[in-house]
């Protein structure tokens, strides 16, 4: 029985897939079919150094030969020397680590109530910040949302850039603001700055926390380390996940100095173990020499799809796209690059950061062939 048919008889059907990918290397993948593709899917903005980078897969095999698991019980090998590292980009005080982005929501969730004393939320509308039903709670998409309700927390959804509607809906039960620097399941849509400044602003005034969602715009994404770094604003709490270690899973949240979880407060059995953490380390390695140079390959992109009115920021771009956008996916994928829909015909690209600029001007042209 092959693997579709295995799928099919054994596994919950949550996922709507029609490819196999065996083998990725860089910034492309093959099928079992042998066909390539030029990935600018990236495992949804995860695949940061490409695939199977070698700094990467050489921390893994090394961490794996000595150590894989051995719980907070102890100390970690690697987890230190990362949560060093985190701090040190973002300007915070302290790390915790969890097994994924929605993980790292739900830390920043509790964290946010228990030093606080408040219970409820703000965030906006189009954004997503996971599917635990914390996490749920504070993404706004009804269709994955409203099944599943009641949700904890309470949580109050604003139209995303509306300044006054977040005066209107923070007050003194707010324990914190949810916003993401860029909305990449909405189809890479950019505010102004201006907006998160309001943000701070308000949040300061009323005693609530700033919680930004980095988890598809940190490690690099859009030319600096965090999305946010872009606005010149500093909030309370930001967590990480998707690109943090190039596809071995890991999240995770880092809080200003005096924001903490205390003995007992948090736990997680696997959560920044030392095979994560050494990825992570690997992963953090491999960005920091190729940071400077995203913003130049954005702008390449920008160039090379100008006549389709592109939304970049660094290697995060999106292109209304309105009803057209899976056939425009599949074209794609049949000239050899994945690209992939996202919200309200918006298609998204959140390629390798390793990307080339041949690989670049391919995908441009096949994309232009497509939307053309």
């Amino acid at each position: 029985m092959d693997t579709r048919a295995l799928d099919a008889k054994y596994y919950m059907p949550a996922f709507g897939r029609t490819m196999k990918i065996v083998r990725g290397r860089g910034s492309c993948v093959w099928d079992d079919a042998g066909n390539e593709y030029i990935d600018c899917v990236a495992g949804i903005a995860v695949c940061s150094t490409g695939h199977c980078h070698p700094a990467v897969v050489e921390a893994i095999r090394w961490q794996a030969g000595e150590l894989i698991h051995c719980s907070n019980l102890y100390y970690v090998p690697n987890q230190a020397e990362l949560a060093e590292k985190l701090v040190e980009i973002t300007g915070l005080g302290k790390a915790f680590f969890s097994n994924s982005g929605a993980e790292a929501n739900e830390g920043a969730i509790k964290l946010a109530r228990v030093r606080t004393g408040k219970k409820e939320f703000v965030a906006f509308t189009h954004g997503f910040h996971g599917r635990t039903c914390g996490s749920l709670a504070v993404t706004h998409k009804p269709a994955i949302r409203e099944p599943f309700a009641p949700l904890e927390p309470a949580c109050t959804f604003v139209e995303y850039g509306d300044l006054d509607g977040v005066a209107e809906a923070v007050n003194s039960t707010t324990a914190g603001v949810f916003v993401e620097p860029i909305q990449g399941e909405a189809g890479v849509i950019i505010p102004p700055d201006s907006f998160f400044k309001g943000i701070r602003e308000i949040c300061d005034d009323a005693g609530a926390l700033m919680i930004v969602d980095e988890v598809q715009t940190g490690i690099g994404r859009t030319g600096e380390w965090l999305g946010i770094q872009h606005t010149g604003v500093t909030p309370d709490i930001v967590t990480l996940a998707k690109g943090l270690a190039s596809g071995f899973p890991i999240g995770a949240l880092v809080a200003r100095e005096g924001l903490e979880f205390q003995k007992s407060e948090h736990g997680s059995t696997f959560a920044g173990g030392p095979l994560a953490c050494a990825a992570a380390l690997a992963t953090l390695g491999v960005v920091e020499e190729i940071l400077p140079d995203i913003p130049r390959k954005g702008e390449r992109f920008r160039r090379g799809l100008a006549a389709h009115n592109p939304r970049v920021r660094g290697l995060m771009i999106g292109i209304s796209v309105g009803e057209r956008c899976p056939e425009v996916q599949q074209r794609c994928a049949a000239e050899g690059v994945l690209v992939n829909c996202a919200a309200d015909g918006n298609l998204r690209l959140v390629p390798p950061l390793v990307i080339t600029d041949d690989e670049i001007d391919r995908v441009a042209g096949v994309l232009n062939a497509a939307l053309d």
